[in-house]
C-alpha cells in the first residue's frame, strides 16, 4: 500500500504511519526484531531528523527536503516488474549473481531466497526473517544500533525488506553478488531498505551495490547496511551511486570485523542531488584489516557528504582511508574522517587522507580529519588537501601538443585513478574507469540501467608518462 499523510510534519507523519501500518511492518518477524523496531521508533522520536545545528551535520542541511509530501510503500508492489526488459548484462568477463530491489522491495522470479550448493543464502531480508530467525536475532541491529543516529533509528523502526546474504564457514563465493537498487515512482517517495550480510569464519565474498533511478521525481532513500566479518573472513564491498538531481540518498554502512578479518570498501559517487555516506567501522578483535576508499565527482548544485568513523577497539589492527573528490560548478563536498584508538588498542596502524580538486571558484569542500588516541604504541596519521589542477603538470601535457581541455581531463583522470585501480574486479574497474572518464567530460547523466550493464568493453588508454602528472 502506498500512503501519504500531508497534513503533518514529516516526523509526526512517520510516527503516525508506524502505528497505522504496524501489522504490515511486523510481517513474520521475531519478537526480538519487533523489540528492535520499537527501540528504533523511540530513539527517532527522541532525536528527530538531523539538522544543521548538529556538529556532524552543520555543512549538510536537509530541512528543505523534509517539506516534501512523500509517499510510503508498506507492502511489496514490485513483483510485476520485469527486470530483464531493462537490464541485459554484456560486460566483458563480468559474471555476477544479480539481485534487484525496486522501491525498497526485493524483486524475484522464482523464490525470495536462493540457497546455493555451497550453502550460501541470498535474497529477501523479509523472507529471511521468517526462515532464518536465529541468524536475524543474532546479527540484525547489533552493529547498527538505533542510538547511533536518527536516520539509523528511523530505518530500524521501519525494517521490512532489503538484501540478505549469509555465507557459511569456509565458503568462498566465486561470483560477485550484485545488488541493483532502483527507484521508480510517479510521485515523490520515501524508501528505507535494510541490508544484512554475514560472512562466517574464513568465508569470502564480493558485493557490488548499485544505486540508480528510473525517475526524475524527488526521492529520499534512507539505507542501512550491516556487514559482519567473522574471524578470518574477507568481504569486498563496492558501492556505485548514480542518481538523479532530485534524489536524496542516505547510506549508513556498519562494518564489524572480528579477529584476522578483512573488509575492503570502495564508494564511488558519480551523480546525485544530495548524497550522504556514513561509514562506521569497528575493529573488534586483533589483526583486523579495514581498507576504505571513496571517489566523488560532483557538479552543478550537487552535494556529497562522506562521514567515516573507525573504532580501533583491539590491538594489532590496521585501517586506511583514502577519499578523493573532484568538484565543479557550484558543487559542495563534505568529508569528516574520525579515527578512535582505544586504550587497549596497542600497535595500531591507522592512516587517513582526503584529497580534493576544485575546478571553479564557486565549488566548495569542507574537510575535517580527526585522530583520537588513547594508546601509546601506535602509528597514526591524517591529512587533507584542497587545491586546483597542478600548473606544472598542465605545462608538461601542453608542451607535448595536448590541448588545454584534454590536458585538464587527463589530470583529473590521473587524480581519480588511484581509487579506481583499487577495484579488484578487473571488468568492473575498467567499466568504472570508463564511466569516470565520461563523467569528467560531462557526458554521463543518470543511467536507466546499472553501470555494469553497458556494452563498452576495455579501458581507455593514454600514451602519457603518468609519473609526470
Amino acid at each position: 500500500m502506498t500512503t501519504s499523510i500531508n497534513t503533518l510534519p514529516l516526523k509526526e507523519r512517520l510516527l503516525s504511519l508506524f502505528f497505522e501500518h504496524l501489522p504490515s511492518i511486523k510481517g513474520q518477524a521475531t519478537a526480538g526484531v519487533n523489540r528492535l523496531r520499537e527501540e528504533g521508533l523511540a530513539e527517532f522520536e527522541r532525536q528527530g531528523f538531523p539538522h544543521s545545528k548538529l556538529e556532524n551535520w552543520r555543512f549538510s542541511d536537509i530541512a528543505p527536503l523534509l517539506e516534501t509530501d512523500f509517499a510510503f510503500n508498506f507492502s511489496n508492489q514490485s513483483r510485476a516488474f520485469d527486470i530483464d526488459k531493462i537490464f541485459t548484462c554484456d560486460v566483458y568477463d563480468l559474471d555476477t549473481f544479480s539481485v534487484t530491489l525496486l522501491n525498497g522491495w526485493f524483486v524475484y522470479k522464482h523464490a525470495p531466497l536462493t540457497r546455493l550448493e555451497n550453502g550460501t543464502v541470498i535474497g529477501s531480508l523479509a523472507k529471511a526473517m521468517e526462515l532464518y530467525p536465529e541468524l536475524i536475532d543474532k546479527y540484525l541491529g547489533k552493529a547498527a544500533k538505533p542510538k547511533n543516529s536518527a536516520l539509523t533509528a528511523l530505518n530500524t523502526a521501519f525494517i521490512q525488506d532489503g538484501l540478505f546474504i549469509y555465507v557459511p564457514e569456509g565458503v568462498v563465493v566465486e561470483k560477485p553478488i550484485q545488488l541493483i537498487n532502483i527507484v521508480d515512482s510517479p510521485t515523490p517517495v520515501f524508501l528505507q531498505p535494510r541490508h544484512l550480510t554475514i560472512a562466517e569464519r574464513g568465508a569470502k565474498l564480493t558485493l557490488v551495490h548499485c544505486d540508480h533511478s528510473l525517475t526524475h521525481n524527488i526521492s529520499m532513500t534512507n539505507t542501512v547496511v550491516e556487514i559482519f566479518a567473522e574471524p578470518g573472513a574477507e568481504v569486498d564491498h563496492y558501492k556505485i551511486q548514480n542518481k538523479g538531481k532530485n534524489s536524496a540518498l542516505f547510506t549508513s554502512s556498519y562494518l564489524h570485523l572480528e579477529k584476522e578479518s578483512k573488509i575492503h570498501s570502495n564508494i564511488i559517487t558519480l551523480n546525485g542531488g544530495f548524497t550522504r555516506n556514513n561509514v562506521d567501522v569497528r575493529l573488534n578483535d586483533e589483526l583486523g584489516h579495514a581498507d576504505l576508499k571513496g571517489l566523488y565527482l560532483v557538479d552543478h548544485n550537487q552535494h556529497v557528504d562522506n562521514q567515516v568513523f573507525i573504532d580501533h577497539a583491539a590491538p594489532n589492527c590496521f585501517s586506511n582511508q583514502l577519499y578523493k573528490g573532484i568538484l565543479d560548478d557550484q558543487a559542495r563536498g563534505v568529508f569528516s574522517g574520525r579515527i578512535l584508538v582505544e586504550r587497549d588498542a596497542q600497535q595500531t596502524l591507522a592512516y587517513q587522507n582526503n584529497k580534493n580538486l576544485l575546478l571553479t571558484d564557486e565549488a566548495k569542500v569542507n574537510t575535517q580529519p580527526h585522530l583520537e588516541i588513547y594508546a601509546d604504541d601506535v602509528k597514526c596519521s591524517h591529512g587533507a588537501t584542497v587545491g586546483q589542477l597542478d600548473p606544472d603538470a598542465m605545462f608538461y601535457l601542453r608542451s607535448r601538443g595536448i590541448g588545454e581541455h584534454a590536458a585538464r581531463q587527463l589530470l583529473m583522470l590521473a587524480f581519480a585513478d588511484e581509487v579506481v585501480q583499487k577495484i579488484s574486479i578487473e571488468a568492473l574497474s575498467q567499466r568504472i574507469g570508463n564511466m569516470v572518464e565520461k563523467r569528467l567530460r560531462g557526458e554521463l547523466s543518470i543511467c536507466d540501467q546499472c553501470v555494469l550493464h553497458c556494452s563498452d568493453k576495455g579501458p581507455a588508454t593514454f600514451n602519457i608518462d603518468m609519473s609526470k602528472i
